[in-house]
């Protein structure tokens, strides 16, 4: 008897039987470790190469080599996701980040009001800049890294924080 799942999107979402062997191996991972299959990485298996160099680089980005903890770039993710708006990101990593921290109520306040966290001056400095990155980056100055070096980030910790485009963007293809 086939167990019936909840309707992820509008779109055909491939079931397990239906993915290939890279696509199951790379679902194998967070089944074995969490005991289900993310829904992010059910949906990117329609395309499955987007699947794995999505999944490549979110790999590197949130558990690569940096000076920013895992605890600290989830702490990023839960306040920027709050700050989009993004119901999937809000939960996804308020759960990692819990299951970082063990605080619970930390996550909760990183969620709900960042501002009203108990973190430390490295770690506001951190938020607060990617809250102004996410929510006014034409604001960002050079006097926000200026801040960011003098909270103790490194130039390469900033850049794990977030980056500019090129300003050569704006007039290609024009």
């Amino acid at each position: 008897m086939a167990i019936e799942t909840e309707r992820l999107c509008w779109l055909h979402v491939p079931a397990e039987d239906e993915v290939s062997d890279e696509v199951a191996e790379l679902w194998a991972k967070p089944l074995e470790k969490l005991g289900f299959v993310p829904n992010v990485l059910r949906v990117y298996a329609i395309r499955p190469r987007h699947l794995q160099l999505w999944n490549a680089f979110y790999d590197e980005l949130m558990r690569g080599d940096s000076g920013l903890t895992k605890a600290q770039r989830e702490m990023i993710a839960v306040v920027v996701s709050t700050a989009n708006r993004c119901h999937y990101c809000i939960v996804s990593h308020s759960a990692a980040l819990r299951k970082l921290t063990g605080d619970p109520l930390l996550v909760e306040q990183l969620a709900t009001n960042h501002a009203y966290a108990p973190v430390g001056p490295k770690e506001r400095a951190m938020l607060e800049f990617a809250i102004k990155l996410t929510e006014r980056s034409s604001t960002c100055t050079e006097a926000d890294v200026d801040a960011l070096r003098d909270a103790g980030w490194t130039d390469e910790d900033v850049m794990d924080i977030a980056w500019r485009p090129n300003d050569e963007y704006v007039s290609l293809g024009r």
